[in-house]
């Protein structure tokens, strides 16, 4: 049964650190939520931001600053776009890479070992997202799936969120993109959440800078169901579930929390059972 929140201090005390999704958690692609900023300014153990971003932590930080969100709630980032970066150095997907991408994503290539060219003499695939997100959609880009395919070529995912809301605004993420590569017969490959390596890479960043912390005393926040909270049931680590974001149209909110027969229903639906579950971080 999921505990239902209608604040993060009443359960803060039982944790040392925290593990915390970016988009409709903390901020919604436009500015930040500042319940959420006061509510990790607030607490009282380590904040490690969990992203599904494709771009690597120091773009993730660039990115938050112009958004306004404050450095000083946060000690460190683990991405999606980190853990990729390293399996494409270690030479998954080929030496020659076709981008699937817009050029704001180009940073994930900085300090790679890989050449970009075009599909046609590429070894495998990076995909960080679709080119203009804004008006496209997987069913954009048949042919250059069905190609890729064909030629036996791997998609690596830079960030395997199917979408999330900029505003008001839903857009397809680089998840949508591998999702159709998989369903057409192609091989695609993970890091982000809710996938093994960036839980490790989030474990090793913040033994960086508490030691070792107890893996029971960790806390996983996010929105996605699919990717934040599978991605902690799967390492075993507590988590709290944000319903006004991906799945606020399913749960609504009664007197400022989610709504216990929506949540049952929504959680019996997606066959998963967050530890915790509050409206919105605050």
């Amino acid at each position: 049964m999921t505990r239902i929140l209608g604040n993060l201090s009443e359960i803060s005390a039982d944790y040392d650190a925290l593990f915390v999704d970016l988009w409709g958690c903390l901020h919604n692609g436009i500015a930040p939520f500042p319940d959420a900023i006061a509510a990790l300014r607030n607490f009282q153990g380590h904040v490690i931001l969990l992203t599904n971003s494709p771009r690597p932590r120091d773009g993730v930080r660039e990115q938050l600053d112009a958004l306004g969100v404050p450095r000083e709630i946060y000690h460190d980032i683990a991405s999606s776009g980190d853990a990729a970066r390293e399996a494409l150095n270690a030479g998954l997907v080929g030496q020659k890479v076709y981008h699937l991408g817009p050029e704001r994503d180009l940073g994930f290539f900085e300090g790679a070992n890989v050449a970009r060219v075009p599909l046609e003499d590429a070894e495998g695939i990076v995909c960080t997202g679709l080119f203009d997100d804004r008006s496209e959609s997987p069913e954009d880009y048949r042919l250059t799936i069905r190609t890729g395919v064909n030629r036996g070529l791997k998609l690596l995912c830079a960030n395997p969120d199917i979408f999330v809301d900029v505003g008001e605004t839903r857009i397809y993420c680089a998840g949508a993109l591998a999702q159709a590569y998989t369903e057409a017969g192609g091989e695609s490959l993970y890091f982000g959440k809710p996938h093994v390596p960036i839980y490790n890479l989030a474990l090793d960043r913040l033994a960086a800078l508490a030691g070792k912390v107890d893996p029971d005393r960790i806390l996983c926040i996010g929105d996605g169901i699919h990717t934040d909270i599978q991605g902690a049931v799967a390492e075993g680590m507590d988590n709290l579930f944000i319903t006004g974001g991906l799945a606020a149209d399913r749960i609504p909110v009664v007197n400022g929390k989610p709504d216990p027969g929506a949540l049952d229903a929504y959680c019996a639906d997606v066959q998963l059972t967050p530890t915790f579950a509050i409206s919105r971080l605050k």
